[in-house]
């Protein structure tokens, strides 16, 4: 591939100016996240049969793979007792109620019921916390069940096995897996912008860079893992098969009439991407040929404005 005008160290620097969430950001992030969750531990120790049980940085931000655009951090919060309530409104009031109790100095409109969460809003830094419950019955792998964003009813998981998956593979390419995660999520956002229907979740892009990680694939020059990652969803349609054997036999996930088939590694019977319809992923694969057709352009301009102009149809 050539590389005269725009190669990896020019992605790379894209990213850290563009893509990126900045450490410093990251690291106040993460910090007011552990200070929620000291003082939720501090409470518990005076309180051992409060209903709240543990709290623990989720999402984006606990992966290393939030973008630079990110305004608040994910939380989820364990439930235990037989009083906490299964219908998720009431959930919801009640995990706000416990908060209030175990944050007195929170006034109340800090601690605000949303769809699927709790939102915690700090006044100082003006960050907002949304506090996700899990109901929580002793297992020791830390398996609950949560909220679904995708349509509100309960699903089996464990944040710990969901962070520990990702570290895995993080370990496996060394900060790689997390910027190519990240350069992919940016393209998809600005498809979002562009192209009105579009959807692909993060956690589906996530399970596609660790399926290619699993099977092999350098990332450690970005262009050309960018080129494999939209070459990969191309040719397999979107319709390939997407499951992992970190915690369960691959067999167990049975069959599967979904269109689009992306398997939660940690639970074998929730494939993330089951409201996915064809229309969905044929725009996911459009969007990738479209995306790998400007990186060859790129690869083989003979000028730099024009090799800066088709990176430009894929990352700015």
């Amino acid at each position: 591939m050539t590389r005269q005008h725009v190669g990896h160290g020019e992605i790379a620097a894209f990213a850290e100016d563009r893509v990126n969430l900045p450490r410093e950001k990251a690291n106040e992030y993460r910090a007011q996240a552990r200070r929620l969750r000291e003082r939720l531990e501090g409470y518990l120790s005076e309180h051992p049969d409060f209903t709240l049980r543990k709290m623990m940085l989720s999402g984006s931000l606990a992966k290393g793979t939030a973008l630079r655009s990110l305004n608040d951090i994910d939380v989820a919060c364990y439930i235990s007792g037989a009083d906490a309530p299964h219908d998720v409104q009431a959930l919801l009031e009640f995990l706000a109620a416990r908060l209030r109790k175990a944050f007195p100095n929170f006034s109340p409109e800090q601690v605000t019921p949303q769809t699927y969460s709790v939102t915690v809003s700090f006044r100082g830094s003006g960050l907002d916390v949304d506090v996700v419950p899990i109901l929580y019955d002793g297992d020791p792998d830390w398996y609950g069940n949560l909220v679904g964003q995708d349509d509100g009813s309960f699903l089996r998981t464990s944040i710990p096995r969901h962070l520990e998956f990702a570290k895995t593979r993080k370990r496996r390419q060394e900060k790689h897996f997390a910027q190519v995660v990240r350069l992919v999520k940016f393209w998809s956002r600005r498809m979002k912008q562009e192209r009105d229907g579009f959807r692909f979740k993060s956690f589906m892009i996530e399970m596609v860079l660790a399926k290619l990680c699993d099977d092999g694939l350098d990332l450690s020059d970005y262009p050309e893992a960018l080129q494999h990652v939209f070459t990969y969803i191309a040719r397999s349609d979107l319709r390939q098969q997407i499951v992992f054997g970190d915690y369960y036999p691959a067999s167990s996930v049975g069959a599967c009439v979904d269109v689009v088939r992306i398997f939660d590694p940690v639970n074998a019977r929730n494939n993330v991407a089951r409201l996915y319809t064809d229309a969905n992923a044929d725009m996911i694969v459009e969007a990738a040929l479209d995306a790998g057709d400007a990186i060859d352009a790129a690869l083989g301009a003979p000028t730099k404005q024009l090799t800066v102009a088709y990176w430009q149809k894929v990352l700015t």
